[in-house]
């Protein structure tokens, strides 16, 4: 007898449906799964076993074979366990399948508890339109797929409770998500601006980072407050709307990472990747491709600190999904792509020792060995960060001040209201911020006043500004007019932009 269950596989994220198919036929006992399985799912026939027995059925002993469709990609993870125990119990006729398929997934313990699965979220959102009866998942990770309102999703926790309802011999509850209640509960920080000291310059900066989604490049000795400030910049930006949260979430959801008290990412990522950290681990890979560093932090933070620690060829990679917002991982089987839309925050000592400039320690470095550091970071690179500044020490003043500084919440206002003009100017192209304005978009959104125009000019001259260094300042610039409420970029606003090259200024200077 042949039973089917519908399943479903993920590529990136993005899922597919897997139709299982459970053949039991006459012969010594067999079990064998064809399809493309990959180790984990190969093993699943010791743990169905199991969980079969010692849920209380008689599991066949005749030859079965399991064929997971389509043949020709390969199926990777332990999710296939729940269909696969289900198909066998359907095909032994334990269990009458009638009417829309249900679509089934779960890791299955030896005793028959169902265990949580990764990508449960990307599974839901891409089965919204096939033809199903609804959801059966483990309960884990039931409110996470439950973001799909258009068919039911039920969370259970044991292979019994499956069969009994399949049977229709129990109910199950339903899993809600309760979509205004999560709107009326903002995500709450434990950090705040007002805990820095000083640095008005540098929180500035921040501000208009925030306010154009721009990547920034932090230069300071030790100990000026380069990571504090970084950590901070996810209180400023805009709270993630249902959309946006919905796609972090779904990264967060393939990598195992969505909080399980949560069915969504409620805050902006933030995420931190040692210097060490591998090509795979910061751009996503392994034989089958997992994100990484720059697609987990979607929508949110990317802080690379120590920036000139990172090995070369890993920040040479970063280039194009800072360029495209995207990340392609091509392997000999499959390509996948990842989102990768992340505002970039580095951080580094202007130069070996750490003490280049500083008005306290005198710096041991050579000449040569502070264009040796400085080298590890190539030009290229250098031209797709907005914003370079230079982070001073604090003064022993500005530290011992009582009084709070400005609230996060005080420039999180400023920077939505920034934002709000942008959307307006912006919807038409499917773009949300000025950083993700292309060469068309300057032409039409950028223009200057005469009076800036010269000073432009000047400084693209005095420079040597490459042309994408020139287009970033036009960017910071325009973030600048929408921060200020002005329709046209004036001289003061490139002005403040320019400042903002420290790194361009200096290798002139």
């Amino acid at each position: 007898m042949i039973a089917r269950i519908l399943s479903g596989g993920l590529l990136g994220v993005e899922a597919y449906p897997v139709e299982v198919e459970v053949d039991i036929a006459q012969g010594l006992p067999q079990f064998a799964t064809v399809g493309l399985p990959e180790s984990a799912v190969k093993e699943s026939k010791d743990r169905v076993i199991s969980a079969i027995k010692n849920s209380g059925y008689a599991f066949p002993g005749r030859r079965i074979t399991i064929n997971l469709a389509p043949a020709d990609i390969k199926k990777e993870g332990t999710a296939y366990d729940l269909p696969i125990a289900v198909g066998i119990l359907a095909a032994s006729g334990l269990i009458e399948m009638e009417g829309k398929p249900w679509l089934l997934m779960g890791e299955l313990s030896l005793d028959g508890r169902i265990k949580p699965i990764r990508g449960a979220q990307p599974l839901a959102v891409s089965a919204r339109g096939w033809e199903i009866a609804g959801f059966i998942l483990p309960r884990e990770n039931a409110l996470e797929a439950a973001i799909v309102e258009s068919h039911p999703v039920f969370g259970v926790d044991h292979l019994g409770e499956v069969v009994d309802f399949l049977s229709g011999r129990r109910d199950l509850e339903r899993a809600l998500l309760d979509r205004e209640e999560m709107k009326r509960r903002p995500p709450r920080y434990e950090e705040d601006f007002s805990e820095v000291r000083g640095q008005e310059s540098i929180k500035r900066a921040l501000e208009v980072a925030a306010a154009g989604g721009h990547n920034i490049l932090l230069v300071g000795p030790p100990g000026s407050g380069k990571t504090m400030l970084a950590r901070r910049l996810p209180t400023i930006l805009p709270e993630l709307c249902f959309e946006e949260a919905v796609e972090t979430s779904k990264i967060h959801s393939v990598a195992g990472l969505l909080p399980k008290q949560d069915a969504l990412v409620r805050h902006r990522p933030f995420r931190h990747p040692h210097h060490s950290v591998s090509d795979a681990g910061l751009i996503g890979g392994g034989t089958i491709p997992r994100p990484g560093e720059v697609s987990l932090a979607h929508n949110g933070v990317l802080f690379l600190d120590e920036l000139p620690e990172f090995k070369k060829n890993i920040l040479e990679m970063l280039r194009q999904p800072l360029e495209d917002g995207e990340v392609t991982i091509t392997r000999a089987v499959t390509s996948i792509t990842y989102p990768a839309s992340f505002m970039m925050v580095a951080a580094m000592n202007p130069c070996a020792c750490g003490f280049l400039g500083d008005s306290q320690t005198l710096c041991s470095c050579t000449p040569q060995a502070i264009q040796r550091y400085r080298s590890r970071l190539s030009g290229p690179l250098l031209d797709r960060i907005d914003l370079q500044i230079e982070v001073p020490r604090v003064p022993h003043r500005d530290l011992a001040d009582p009084a709070d500084g400005e609230p996060s919440a005080a420039i999180r206002g400023r920077v939505e209201a920034a934002r709000a003009i942008q959307h307006r100017r912006l919807a038409e192209f499917g773009l949300h911020c000025n950083a993700q304005m292309q060469a068309r978009h300057i032409r039409r959104f950028c223009s200057a006043d005469e009076e800036g125009k010269r000073l432009l000019e000047l400084v693209t001259d005095r420079l040597a500004l490459s042309a994408r260094s020139y287009t970033r300042i036009l960017k910071v610039a325009r973030t600048i007019a929408d921060l200020a409420g002005e329709e046209n970029i004036r001289q003061m606003h490139l002005a403040e932009a320019i400042q903002y090259r420290s790194l361009d200024r200096k290798t002139v200077l």
